[in-house]
């Protein structure tokens, strides 16, 4: 079994994938939003979460040096509740979408979900 990487480098991934995240919604999403069909206010607001997510995970990262599993399973709730927060908007504006909004959304939710299970495996080993 693969050894688990401690909370601190959990929360610098995902603050580094938060970066990702809010780039693509608020920048490239946006430029190109033809090729998606999100509305631009919906990918605004998902960037700006990302970025608020950014900054807890990566300051949580350098200056946590206790209760980091604490920290690591905040955000992983808090990566839950965005990955719902994006399902709803998929359903709501599903209609809207591009077959590649479609996926972009769908697999944006996919990889999360994946960090989340990592995440709260971290900070639940001993």
């Amino acid at each position: 079994m693969p050894t688990l990487p401690n909370p601190r480098k959990m929360l610098l991934f995902d603050g580094i994938g938060a970066m990702l995240s809010a780039f693509m919604l608020g920048v490239v999403l946006v430029k190109f939003n033809s090729s998606f069909n999100m509305p631009v206010n919906e990918l605004q607001f998902l960037a700006l979460v990302a970025c608020v997510f950014a900054v807890y995970s990566l300051g949580c990262s350098l200056f946590a040096k206790q209760n980091a599993k604490l920290y690591l399973t905040v955000i992983a709730v808090a990566n839950l509740l965005y990955c719902c927060l994006t399902a709803w908007l998929v359903f709501t504006h599903g209609k809207e979408l591009t077959t590649l909004g479609f996926i972009y959304f769908i697999g944006e939710i996919l990889v999360i979900l994946s960090l989340v299970i990592v995440e709260l495996k971290v900070a639940k080993q001993n």
